[in-house]
């Protein structure tokens, strides 16, 4: 079962401070992530970890990524202006995002931002519109050649990149466009994992670097390999292994340079890795129904939590003071929500609950509150990090009624 990094006097006391539901984040966690995963790539001079803002969009946990030497990985206005408040810029920031308007490749730009194209055509539309910067990445979608996640779907089927005839074509226009310096990208896993899934995506990737200098005569200088590092959400998973991962890369990468490459950096765009397994739901039991199964209802629901009703995922749940109890009673855990996808686990073994326990539903650092919505009404709810030194700061309140009738007009 996933451990609990903070103690259970901490959480007790927190939920007792702050109404429920809310989500507690681990300063400390993040940053051991950040520098496991940059200690298993330091073999490379150039390497740079550019954190996935859409995971977690929390100036906060940003300016955790920024005073550890990362950049951020932005893929719309908000997140460019996010970046930009949080003391991001030039090419700190890396924008990555698809049917992209134009205003966004204008602000990117402004931020002298690393820009990703995900389609041929934002170059011309880039070009005619504000002029291309000198260095520029093509992201890549391998097609059939290879499988995917059940997250991202198979590449064939996925919206993003360009075939390669595209990226070969697209780099000699940026060529002619005067662009002089070429990156590559791509991104075709969600939570994988098998290390092996990434270092063929390495494999591949420094594959096309040699072709694009054979083909074209063309040096890349930069190569992203995404993100899509999983973590275990289930009891018993194997956790990732980032430096075997690291080390097979860096064979990889010089066995590439023996076949003609020019040496290029290397990032990637982790963000379910670094924060995802130091994020925690807190919750309290609510209610209770006993019809043809029995449920159990909490203070949060699907608004405060997308993943387990959107695509079925799993996340471990505990509650306090009963983590050593028999897990001897099958719940439905609910939210409140019309909707009947509205669940945090299905036929799930649990202790026996009671009216006001605390409920701890784990790894939901990623992809978690940033998901949030107010369907039936529904507010999104605060946000707190405990600190190195322990102590408990709130980083986002939580939406109040005024802020739901705020955009209406009447």
């Amino acid at each position: 079962m996933s451990s609990i990094s903070f103690s259970k006097a901490l959480i007790s006391k927190v939920s007792r401070s702050y109404p429920t539901p809310f989500y507690l984040y681990d300063e400390r966690g993040i940053r051991k992530s950040i520098r496991l995963l940059k200690k298993a790539f330091s073999w490379h001079p150039s390497f740079r970890e550019y954190f996935a803002v859409k995971a977690t969009p929390n100036p906060s946990i940003l300016k955790i990524m920024k005073s550890e030497g990362l950049g951020l990985d932005c893929s719309s206005l908000p997140e460019l202006l996010l970046a930009e408040r949080t003391g991001f810029a030039g090419d700190m920031i890396m924008f990555s995002s698809n049917n992209t308007p134009l205003q966004e490749f204008k602000k990117a730009k402004q931020l002298k931002a690393f820009i990703n194209f995900d389609d041929i055509s934002h170059i011309s539309m880039m070009q005619k519109a504000y002029g291309l910067p000198k260095k520029v990445a093509l992201r890549y979608n391998p097609g059939a050649t290879r499988t995917g996640t059940s997250i991202m779907g198979a590449p064939k089927d996925a919206k993003f990149g360009m075939t390669k005839k595209q990226i070969l074509e697209g780099l000699m226009l940026l060529k002619k466009h005067g662009v002089t310096e070429f990156g590559l990208h791509t991104m075709i896993i969600s939570n994988e994992l098998r290390e092996q899934y990434f270092i063929d995506t390495a494999s591949m990737m420094f594959d096309l670097v040699i072709d694009v200098k054979k083909r074209l005569g063309i040096d890349i200088s930069s190569v992203n390999l995404g993100g899509g590092i999983g973590i275990p959400y289930r009891p018993r998973q194997k956790p990732f292994d980032i430096a075997k991962t690291g080390k097979a890369t860096q064979r990889l990468y010089m066995k590439a340079l023996k076949k003609g490459a020019k040496p290029f950096a290397l990032h990637l765009e982790c963000g379910r890795y670094i924060t995802g397994p130091h994020g925690y739901l807190i919750t309290k039991v609510r209610h209770f129904k006993d019809i043809y199964k029995k449920y159990v209802g909490l203070d949060a629901s699907m608004a405060d939590l997308m993943r387990p009703g959107m695509y079925g995922a799993y996340h471990e749940i505990t509650v306090l003071g009963k983590e050593n109890k028999p897990r001897n009673h099958i719940y439905d855990v609910t939210g409140s929500l019309c909707e009947n996808n509205d669940k945090f686990a299905i036929d799930r073994k649990l202790p026996r609950l009671d009216y006001g326990d605390v409920v701890i539903i784990h790894d939901v650092g990623a992809h978690g509150h940033a998901m949030g919505f107010n369907y039936n009404g529904r507010l999104r709810s605060a946000e707190y990090l405990v600190s190195t030194s322990g102590k408990v700061k709130m980083i986002r309140r939580a939406e109040a009624i005024g802020d739901h009738f705020a955009t209406l007009k009447f």
